[in-house]
């Protein structure tokens, strides 16, 4: 790990705007040599991404508003507080029943990378207009295959 301290104030460093949410790195992989990513999301309700796996474990913290988790067929209701540790190949999502924001921790790093590429430089640190079509899950799927991200075709496609 990097010997170099990450000093970063609310508002700083990389914003995205990707599946209608916002996404911030507060820690990039660059930062750590590579070791971690830690990235804050804020997304509203019906801006679940999809079914997906990480190479590495997460761990998401639940910071504010209430969610439903998708981990490897369970379904866990959560709210300000709750934690999860998911192990590195567990299909998972999840579907804000509010606004909801998390912070995301990645191991190895790496995705603050994949955000960058398959999302778009936030205008304001803020939640985007509402996408007004369905995502392009070929091209994240393409894209997160790069950055040990493996995203599930949704059914029926």
């Amino acid at each position: 790990m990097t010997e170099k301290t990450v000093a970063r104030q609310s508002g700083q460093g990389q914003a995205f705007w990707m599946l209608g949410g916002l996404y911030e790195v507060l820690v990039s992989a660059d930062e750590t040599d590579g070791a971690t990513t830690v990235m804050q999301f804020t997304v509203p309700v019906g801006m679940a991404p999809p079914l997906h796996s990480h190479a590495g474990p997460e761990t998401v913290y639940v910071v504010d508003g209430t969610l439903t988790f998708h981990i490897g067929g369970e379904l866990i209701d959560a709210g300000p507080g709750s934690i999860f540790q998911i192990p590195a190949g567990t299909a998972e999502f999840f579907e804000p029943t509010s606004t909801a924001k998390l912070v995301v921790t990645y191991v190895p790093g790496g995705m603050d990378k994949f955000f960058a590429e398959a999302g778009e430089p936030a205008l304001k640190r803020e939640i985007p207009p509402t996408p007004t079509s369905p995502p392009d899950v070929e091209r994240l799927a393409a894209i997160g295959a790069k950055y040990g991200l493996t995203i599930e075709a949704p059914p029926g496609s």
